[in-house]
C-alpha cells in the first residue's frame, strides 16, 4: 500500500532534482512557505512526486506562483512517477487531503506543459482544460 507524505524541506529528499517537467526549480523554490511537496512512498520507495503552490489566481507561468498572499487556488505545478499508475493516485490522494485539511482552497488547478501527454493524464483523471497559454495550459479539478 502506498502513503501520502508531505515532505519537510529540512528532510533529505534527493528525488526532487529528478523532475522532468520543470528540472529548472531549484529546492528553495518548491519549499518557499507557499509551496509544499508531496511524495507517495512505499515503505522506503518513492513512487511518485507532486509540487503544489497555494496563489489566488490561475497561474500562466512559473513566475506566477510566486503570490505571497494566495491561499485560494492549489497549483499542481509539477508531478512525475516512477511506477506505473503512481502519478494518478499522488494527484488524487493529494487532491483528497487537501480538500480535507485546507477548508480554504476553493480551486485545484494545474500549470501544466502544452503536451498531449498532459492534456491525456489530466482529462483522463477527471481535470478539465480551462486555459490554454503561451506556454502552458491549466487544468481544473472539481
Amino acid at each position: 500500500m502506498r502513503n501520502l507524505i508531505r515532505i519537510k524541506e529540512e528532510e533529505y529528499f534527493p528525488q526532487w532534482e529528478d523532475d522532468p517537467v520543470r528540472p529548472e526549480l531549484d529546492k528553495q523554490f518548491r519549499w518557499n512557505y507557499n509551496r509544499e511537496v508531496y511524495a507517495l512512498k512505499r515503505e522506503e520507495e518513492v513512487d511518485a512526486v507532486l509540487c503544489v503552490a497555494y496563489t489566488n489566481l490561475v497561474p500562466k507561468t512559473v513566475e506566477d506562483l510566486v503570490d505571497p498572499m494566495g491561499k485560494e487556488c492549489a497549483v499542481f505545478y509539477t508531478v512525475w512517477s516512477y511506477s506505473k499508475g503512481a502519478g494518478r493516485e499522488i494527484v488524487i490522494k493529494t487532491w483528497d487531503f487537501l480538500k480535507e485539511n485546507k477548508k480554504e482552497i476553493k480551486r485545484y488547478i494545474t500549470l501544466s506543459p502544452k503536451t498531449e501527454m498532459a492534456y491525456k493524464f489530466h482529462t483522463k483523471n477527471g481535470a478539465k482544460l480551462i486555459s490554454e497559454n503561451e506556454m502552458t495550459d491549466n487544468y481544473e479539478y472539481i
